[in-house]
């Protein structure tokens, strides 16, 4: 019998899961949906905790027949948290709605803090993906207290469950309740998280390698050249690489020469500039790496096409794209609002799929013949 199994079999003959602090529910949250995991802040962030601390405190496990409303969220305090008997456990979760219970202490939250609660933690977040389950027998407007944890996920918290023996259970876990396509994008993510000391490895499309320096942005950068290039240009070629700093690292001016383009180190220039080759026209692709700000903005657009419009290119043949590490990083909920329309956002977690901010002039043919 598994860790996890032996602790369910206890949970249902006790009465209540094991005790666990909020702080070491914070703790588990953050293993059990790494970097990538969809909606991840609405599973990972303290309120989250909190709900996840409260569900395990009365009980609202599925199979224990006990249900958990916001309620029993926003009025928990650190008082009452701390009565850890099986007692005063299901009496707060059976009788806070009663006008004669007293909750000592002060509130975790404020009363309108239901919302957030209700729709994001639970219904965006936990119950989206798979860890909270949701009574379908209440009328969508009952105030009757409706979510309960999963088992295996509640399961997930307890206690005796340390290094090894818990590592596995979450990963246990993760497979068979993250999508395929969840875990594969908690994968990429791990895996450009990590940079060691030495730098980031770059292999460029015509097999050569140049070594970046360590950080997000050149992690971000990897990508585009191994992953977006491959996946939507037919026949790829990196005119220019820089890091921060202005450091340039790739710059091919004779490739560059043959297609009638003149690249000068300049404010405006992107991080990296790839061509494809393929086409009989060539596709000038111009892209910038966010890690934290500086997103192809519409004046950056506007400076960027006078530099191919002086070579004679026409407009078709220039593309924009902003490259983050995901849709949940904070580069891109924070420069989301600059993007230029007529550009494209890309995300290395999910190398496949691309954005585009489509005014009715965007890149037609990049979207026809590269999509």
């Amino acid at each position: 019998m598994s860790a996890c199994a032996s602790i369910r079999r206890h949970s249902l003959t006790s009465g209540l899961p094991p005790y666990v602090t909020r702080e070491q529910v914070e703790e588990r949250l953050q293993l059990i949906f790494p970097e990538g995991t969809p909606n991840r802040i609405y599973c990972t962030r303290q309120l989250s905790a909190s709900t996840v601390f409260t569900m395990i405190y009365i009980g609202a496990v599925q199979g224990l027949d006990r249900y958990l409303g916001p309620i029993h969220v926003y009025r928990m305090t650190d008082d009452q948290a701390a009565k850890v008997s099986d007692s005063e456990r299901v009496a707060y979760g059976e009788d806070l709605r009663k006008k004669s219970y007293v909750v000592p202490g002060n509130p975790w939250y404020a009363d309108n803090t239901r919302e957030p609660i209700r729709d994001e933690t639970l219904r965006e977040g936990l119950v989206n993906i798979g860890a909270v389950i949701a009574r379908d027998d209440l009328p969508t407007t009952s105030s009757k207290p409706r979510y309960a944890l999963l088992s295996d996920f509640a399961a997930l918290f307890d206690p005796k469950l340390t290094d090894e023996t818990l590592s596995a259970e979450i990963s246990a876990y993760q497979a068979r309740h993250l999508s395929r396509s969840a875990l594969a994008r908690v994968s990429l993510m791990q895996a450009g998280t990590v940079a060691g000391k030495s730098g980031v490895m770059v292999t460029f499309p015509n097999g050569e390698t140049r070594r970046l320096a360590p950080g997000p942005s050149s992690i971000i950068s990897k990508s585009v050249v191994e992953y977006f290039a491959q996946n939507f240009l037919q026949t790829p070629a990196v005119l220019w690489l820089s890091e921060s700093g202005n450091k340039v690292v790739q710059r091919d001016d004779s490739l560059a020469a043959s297609i009638g383009l003149q690249i000068a180190a300049d404010k405006d220039l992107p991080d990296l500039i790839l061509v494809d080759l393929g086409p009989t026209d060539p596709l000038i692709v111009f892209i910038e790496v966010v890690a934290t700000d500086g997103p192809i903005s519409e004046r950056r657009q506007t400076a960027l096409y006078a530099l191919t419009d002086a070579a004679g290119f026409n407009r078709s043949q220039v593309a924009f794209v902003t490259a983050f590490q995901d849709r949940e990083a904070p580069g891109f909920r924070k420069t989301m609002p600059a993007l230029a329309w007529g550009s494209f956002a890309w995300f290395s977690s999910e190398p496949h799929n691309i954005v585009q901010l489509n005014d009715g002039r965007a890149n037609k043919r990049f979207l026809t013949e590269f999509f």
